[in-house]
């Protein structure tokens, strides 16, 4: 149901948005008896779940940066257990709403190493991913890219090895999010159609939410689970939003085009280690005659509601140059984009703030749909008062910036992926150039870096955006000026 006059009713807990991890959140809730409402547009303009290949997966999104700390390691940890409570949570949502079609698009994935890609980031990512798999005891096997027959890619751009994944699977994203939502309304939750424009609180502590509307939707306990479109709504208080890293959106463009029916089609995943500031590139089978193509990633200061031509031309060109060439025979469905929350430090923001009632989760980055059962029951034992099964305290909202690398390390990641980004886009440059580009950078980079703030240096894709935008770089700086002040 809806709730016509949300003005009229008070619930338990109001989550804040209306994309997997709030209707998730929402229905772990719901279940539990909560009188709970979710509020959020039912086109969800600027989430990040409807443009998401939706893969369920921790051990293709490694990186050699995420475990070089004790937070990404923790982080990873965390994705590792949520891919133990997918099937439960897939024949839960099954039975909540008897329909029983299968939402896994994809049966498991196959990892690519090609050679588009450099040594210091897909090759290193590669050998980081395998020995993940090997420390966790988690089946893979080698195989031979050339047996693949669906791939056709420009064969200076083929595969040079591959490994496979049987328990990294997808799901179909729309379905999902369909399913969620049905199954919450059927356990009595409350779906809340609007914009939230103001935090109300009274006393310290949090009472509601007003709507653009004009009306407020009251609640003890309100969770910001709106993505990046989370960061306007805190910063309507300020001594709160001052003590919380801040989110920008990783906007990233996927496509879904229509491919020959008839034809065999992939039934795996396939796709690249994460590369060049992105998450690589990956194909997803979406049922006959459709795969999903993605994705891009940029910063950007605010969430995006269009997919640009920019970043969808470069990932067909991708697409056709790596995976199969005839694509460009092939209709284009769908055109995507989604914004994935990415707090300042580059950490989620998971669990209650300094205002009493307020609670946050979002800032997971490339992970969020893939945490979703996870974070939504943790939440839920955490909303009810319960023992927590999970530590989430190195993400908890009120904290000083993590600092996971150097800010040698930063400025290292940063001139590498920056430089990937020009092979991956077939750049064409003398010989020599390369070098001397690399040392500019570098040097340029290290410069930066200083001017940004004495102690504080962000990851890598925001000291890169900063670099190349003014007003972003002046937002950072006055994030780091409120962090010292209140503390």
């Amino acid at each position: 149901m809806t709730s016509e006059n949300p003005a009229g009713r008070t619930f338990e807990v109001l989550v804040v948005g209306n994309g997997v991890l709030g209707l998730s959140l929402g229905l772990a809730l719901a279940r539990r008896g909560t009188r709970v409402a979710v509020l959020g547009r039912g086109d969800r303009p600027w989430a990040a779940s409807t443009a998401a290949g939706a893969m369920l997966g921790a051990f293709g999104e490694v990186t050699t940066t995420l475990l070089k700390s004790e937070q990404g390691r923790g982080k990873l940890d965390l994705g590792v257990q949520a891919s133990k409570l997918w099937a439960d949570w897939l024949a839960g949502l099954a039975e909540d709403t008897g329909k029983t079609e299968d939402l896994r698009v994809a049966d498991g994935t196959v990892m690519l190493l090609n050679s588009v890609g450099v040594p210091g980031i897909d090759s290193a990512n590669y050998t980081a991913i395998r020995e993940t798999l090997e420390r966790y005891k988690e089946p893979y096997e080698d195989i031979d890219p050339a047996d693949i027959e669906w791939l056709d890619p420009n064969p200076t751009t083929r595969p040079l090895m591959g490994m496979f994944v049987p328990g990294e699977h997808a799901v179909n994203a729309d379905g999902l999010l369909e399913r969620l939502e049905d199954a919450y309304v059927k356990a009595g939750g409350v779906l809340v159609a609007g914009f939230g424009e103001e935090l109300v609180t009274s006393g310290g502590k949090i009472t509601g939410v007003r709507l653009t509307t004009g009306d407020t939707v009251s609640a003890g306990q309100v969770v910001l689970a709106a993505g990046a479109a989370s960061q306007a709504l805190l910063d309507t208080v300020p001594g709160v939003a001052a003590r919380i890293p801040r989110l920008c959106a990783g906007v990233g463009v996927s496509v879904v085009a229509r491919i020959d029916p008839d034809k065999p089609a992939p039934t795996s995943v396939l796709r690249t280690p994460n590369r060049a500031f992105a998450c690589g590139l990956h194909l997803v089978p979406r049922g006959r005659g459709e795969v999903y193509l993605g994705a891009t990633n940029a910063i950007e200061p605010e969430p995006a509601d269009a997919p640009s031509i920019r970043d969808t031309t470069f990932l067909l060109h991708c697409a056709l140059r790596q995976l199969r060439r005839d694509l460009d025979a092939s209709g284009m469905a769908k055109v995507q984009v989604g914004n994935r929350p990415v707090a300042f430090d580059g950490f989620p923001l998971i669990g209650e703030t300094s205002l009493d009632g307020l609670w946050m989760m979002t800032g997971t980055y490339r992970d969020g749909l893939h945490l979703s059962p996870l974070l939504a029951q943790e939440m839920t034992r955490r909303l009810l008062g319960e023992e927590p099964e999970h530590d989430l305290s190195t993400f908890s909202p009120v904290r000083a910036p993590i600092q996971a690398q150097s800010r040698a390390d930063i400025v290292d990641t940063a001139v590498v992926h920056l430089l990937a980004t020009g092979y991956e886009d077939e750049w064409t440059i003398p010989n020599a150039w390369p070098k001397v580009i690399e040392a500019q950078l570098r040097a340029d980079y290290a410069k930066f870096a200083d001017e940004v703030d004495d102690d504080y240096t962000p990851p890598a894709e925001i000291l890169a955006k900063a670099r190349m935008n003014p007003e972003f770089l002046k937002t950072i700086r006055e994030y780091y000026t409120a962090v010292r002040s209140a503390v």
